[in-house]
């Protein structure tokens, strides 16, 4: 063999080392040997797994009052709170089992217990507009063992400046 094909070939070689070690050491592989995401893939967890804690139990009916909130003009720094009254309408227990807010500035807190039939209830949704300026529409996804597996629970605030 003469020595250019050979420095090609040993080239082509190195290259294909290097970028298979940094896609193993990126995680960016699904089967990569070492993964980056998969002590983050516990803490984000696909629509179809979040409900599993309310999977085995019979489904039944929610009806809120609203889904949708105006906070209207809020000050920067100001912290809001909504409370979004639910009533279970079927004939089944209602068993929340979770509530995820789509942005940190905004937590959710919702019954851990069991709404009888007939029952109502609420999830009280804190918005803190620290750092916030401008309007603002957040969502939470409430998680259920209702006819819906996900409900979108949401509102908007404009923040302005501090005086």
């Amino acid at each position: 063999m003469n020595q250019q094909l050979k420095t090609v070939l040993l080239t082509v070689l190195t290259l294909s080392v290097f970028v298979i070690a940094l896609v193993e050491l990126s995680g960016v592989s699904k089967t990569a040997l070492i993964n980056k995401w998969e002590g983050e893939e516990q803490h984000h967890h696909d629509h179809a797994t979040e409900n599993k804690a309310a999977a085995n139990i019979p489904k039944t009916t929610i009806a809120f009052e609203d889904t949708k909130h105006s906070f209207g003009t809020i000050t920067d720094g100001e912290v809001v709170r909504h409370a979004y009254k639910f009533k279970n309408t079927g004939d089944h227990p209602l068993v929340i089992s979770n509530a995820v807010a789509s942005c940190g500035c905004t937590v959710p807190s919702y019954p851990k217990k069991p709404i009888a039939p007939g029952e109502s209830g609420e999830i009280v949704v804190e918005f803190n507009s620290a750092n916030r300026l401008g309007h603002q529409q957040k969502n939470v996804l409430v998680y259920s063992n209702a006819q819906e597996d996900a409900i979108s629970i949401g509102f908007d605030a404009d923040v302005k400046e501090k005086q």
